[in-house]
This record gives C-alpha cells, sequence and structure tokens, in this order.
C-alpha cells in the first residue's frame, strides 16, 4: 500500500513512479491526446440509450449541461495545480494533491482507492469490449465457430501484455493521437450507419416516449445520468497534467480545450443520430442496435466492420491510459531510480509485475461479462466524487474565493447538486444490477447489456 506523503518541498530524486512512469516531458498537444482518449471512448456508443431514460428535452439538457461542469470541473482542477506548483509544490498525484490541500490523511487513501476501482474497472472493461469485437466479427465470418469470449479476451490480454511494457505516459502519446483519430473515424462511421438505417425500409418505428411508470421513468433518469457522468469522466487529471514539462502553467487548459473540440462533435452527432434511428427501443451499444442478432443488419456490414476495428484499436489505448496509475504504484515500489528506467535491475520488476496486472485484468474480464453493470456502479460512486466534487472543494480551498462571491456558491452548488446525483445513480445502477442478476453467468460467452 501506498504511504501518504509528507510535503516538505517538491523532492523525488527516489521517486521512480515519477522519475519513469510519470515523466514530465510532453507538450500541451501530448496532455490534449491523453485526455481525449481518457474521455473520448466508445463509451460514447451508450448515448443513444442514455437519452432513452431522459427523452429529447432532457437528454439535451444533461449532455449539455454535464459538458459544462466537468469543462469548469478540469479547469478548476489545472488551476488547482497551477496554483501549488507556483508554491513550489508541484503535485503529479491525484491523492497526494488532495492529501496536502485537505491536510488529511485519510483523504490519500479516499482518492487512491476510488482511483484503483476506476482504473481497474476501465482496464477491466476495456479488456472485456476489446473481446466482444473480437467475437462480432469472428461470429460474422463464421456463424457457427467453435470460439467463446473468453478466447478472445485471452488474444486481447496478449497484446495488452506486450503494449503494457511501454514504461511511461508519455510513451503513449502517438499511440494517443492515434485513439484520437480512431474516435473521430468511428463517430462518422456509426452517424452514417444510424442515418442509412433511419431511412432505410426495415427501420424500427420511431418511438421517443418515456416509461408509463413514473418510479421506472425516475430510475431511468438516474441512470442515464449515472452514464452521463461516467462518459464525461476520466479521474486522472493530475497524472496527465504530470506528463506535461514544467512549468504547465496554462498548457492543460490548451489541452482541454482540444479535449472538448473532439468530444463536442461525437457526443452530439452518436447522441442525436442514435436516438433519432432507434428511440426507445435504443440498447446499451448502438452497434449491436444496427446489428441485431435475430436479423440482418441494419447498414452495409462493412461500414459497421470497419467502425468495430476503430473500437478495437482504440479501446487497447484506454486500457494502456488508465492503467498508467497502477504502474506508477508498481514502479513507485519496486523500481530502482538509481539504475535507469531500462536497467536489468528494472526491467524484470517491470515484465513481471505489469504481466500479472493485466492477467489480473483479463480474468476478470472473462469471469464476469456483465461488468458493464457493475462499471455503473463504479462510475456513479467513483467518477462523480473525483470529477464533479473535490476539484471545486481543492479550489475553493487553495484560492479562497469570498463567501459572497459567485463562484463560491457556484462551487458548493454543484458539490451538492451531484452529491445527491450520485447517491441517487449508485441507487438506480445497483438497482439495474439487481434487476439484472438472473441473467449472470460466470465465463459466459454473452455479454450481458
Amino acid at each position: 500500500m501506498a504511504e501518504p506523503p509528507r510535503f516538505s518541498g517538491n523532492h523525488r530524486e527516489d521517486d521512480a513512479g515519477a522519475a519513469f512512469v510519470l515523466e514530465s516531458k510532453g507538450n500541451w498537444w501530448h496532455a490534449g491526446f491523453h485526455l481525449t482518449t481518457a474521455i473520448v471512448g466508445p463509451s460514447i456508443l451508450t448515448l443513444p440509450y442514455a437519452f432513452r431514460g431522459l427523452g429529447w428535452a432532457m437528454g439535451f439538457f444533461c449532455l449539455t449541461g454535464m459538458a459544462v461542469v466537468t469543462f469548469y470541473s478540469y479547469y478548476l482542477m489545472s488551476k488547482v495545480l497551477d496554483h501549488c506548483e507556483k508554491e513550489g509544490r508541484r503535485h503529479i498525484r491525484f491523492r497526494e494533491l488532495a492529501a496536502d490541500v485537505l491536510g488529511s490523511g485519510w483523504m490519500f487513501y479516499f482518492v487512491i482507492f476510488i482511483q484503483t476501482a476506476i482504473n481497474t474497472g476501465v482496464g477491466i472493461g476495456a479488456i472485456l469490449l476489446a473481446g466482444e469485437c473480437l467475437q462480432i466479427m469472428y461470429s460474422n465470418l463464421y456463424p457457427d465457430g467453435p470460439l467463446k469470449l473468453y478466447e478472445f479476451i485471452a488474444m486481447v490480454a496478449v497484446v495488452m501484455i506486450v503494449l503494457s511494457q511501454l514504461p511511461s505516459f508519455h510513451s503513449l502519446r502517438y499511440i494517443n493521437l492515434g485513439s484520437l483519430l480512431l474516435s473521430l473515424g468511428y463517430t462518422f462511421l456509426v452517424v452514417g450507419a444510424c442515418i442509412y438505417a433511419g431511412h432505410s425500409k426495415r427501420a424500427p418505428l420511431k418511438d421517443y416516449s418515456l416509461d408509463a411508470s413514473k418510479s421506472t421513468r425516475t430510475f431511468n433518469a438516474f441512470t442515464s445520468i449515472s452514464i452521463l457522468a461516467g462518459i464525461f469522466g476520466n479521474g486522472i487529471l493530475p497524472e496527465i497534467q504530470a506528463t506535461v514539462a514544467p512549468p504547465a502553467t496554462g498548457k492543460m487548459v490548451k489541452g482541454l480545450l482540444m479535449c472538448y473540440a473532439v468530444s463536442f462533435v461525437t457526443f452530439y452527432s452518436i447522441a442525436v443520430s442514435g436516438y433519432w434511428a432507434f428511440g426507445s427501443k435504443s440498447i446499451s451499444n448502438i452497434l449491436k442496435s444496427l446489428m441485431p442478432d435475430d436479423a440482418p443488419s441494419l447498414a452495409p456490414i462493412w461500414v459497421l466492420g470497419l467502425a468495430v476495428i476503430f473500437v478495437l484499436f482504440q479501446l487497447f489505448a484506454i486500457g494502456l491510459v488508465y492503467s498508467q496509475v497502477a504502474y506508477e504504484i508498481m514502479e513507485k515500489k519496486s523500481a530502482d531510480v538509481n539504475q535507469g528506467m531500462f536497467s536489468r535491475r528494472n526491467l524484470i520488476p517491470r515484465l513481471l509485475l505489469r504481466t500479472l496486472y493485466m492477467v489480473f485484468c483479463a480474468f476478470f474480464a472473462a469471469m464476469l461479462p456483465f461488468f458493464g453493470d457493475i462499471s455503473g456502479v463504479v462510475g456513479a460512486i467513483g467518477f462523480i466524487p473525483l470529477d464533479f466534487i473535490l476539484p471545486m472543494l481543492l479550489f475553493n480551498m487553495t484560492h479562497r474565493p469570498p463567501k459572497t462571491s459567485f463562484t463560491f456558491w457556484i462551487n458548493i452548488s454543484i458539490i451538492v447538486v451531484f452529491t445527491g446525483v450520485g447517491i441517487m445513480g449508485s441507487f438506480s445502477s445497483i438497482r439495474k444490477l439487481i434487476l439484472d442478476a438472473k441473467k449472470f453467468k460466470l465465463f459466459s460467452s454473452d455479454v450481458v447489456d
């Protein structure tokens, strides 16, 4: 277990996690690539499903509200990091920043627990979804083929073990540029497929009505809001800013602007086109709506196949990005900073520990193909505290805006509102988990939506 830090300066000469994994060599556009990979992923394919629980008006309102609040939240976080850097305490880890500003040892362990849950959860989910992408392509080529989902997960795990040996977050910069381009690529393909499907003779009847039961509508709405929070969340912004060469002041805002420009194009186009085409029949992955199991595909198969390939490749990048916090913790404990990043002394522990981590994630991905329901709970409990509550609290503690100021009260209001949303979202996600429990089967070859 990591030890709580003592903040007597900014000395990290013996910190291999900082020197190797979180080396600070990048430019603002590299931070933009990392941020975009962390936020704009295949989870955006659930946006039509989120709109299904909200309807057109509330869907647009909540999507726009989440975009504004998260951009503001990440902007405040970058200001807090800049403030600490100017005072001689450059923080490269979320847990150290929270413990320093809030002056609480338990906060260090709280953040490390939440980050570990999020990052491991995303790692498991990325491997599971990548395995599902391979299964989709295989089942279309060989409808009666013998291979099962867990075998595709094992194939993905082998690739991830190889890629995991890239030593630092900064070394992922070109992979994450490719991830950005892939997200734009499958967005345009899926949007085109939805428009094609919506105009085809076999298009589903367009019904945008919400559930007749008021209680079900309420639970569905909060589940949808939790989905949106999870899509916009990342929980690793300080670690991403750590990759920027000092001084980092102002650079992160440029990276945020790049990320949100991509987010605007991808999020709205998929949400609108998917919900327009399928309405209340939207399911948790719009690709499955376009490729139903019991009927021919609703769009040209080559378009959907290319989209699946783009999603598959991006999932490798996402799995790598969200593994960096785990690698940094491992490297801090296992590596010797005085012997070089690629010395035998450091290379062997890195190879063994990262391989074991990927095997662990792959095992749980194979065992829990209903992980989508579990990740909904993790998103509500994890992303909301780290991305919607702590940044506002940290800003009020460091910059101390007057209690009569608009900034102070807007921050307090966001904290209060999203604490309530997090509680209700957790309750709704747990409820869905219980309702779907009868479908769950360990090591199943079918993913539960």
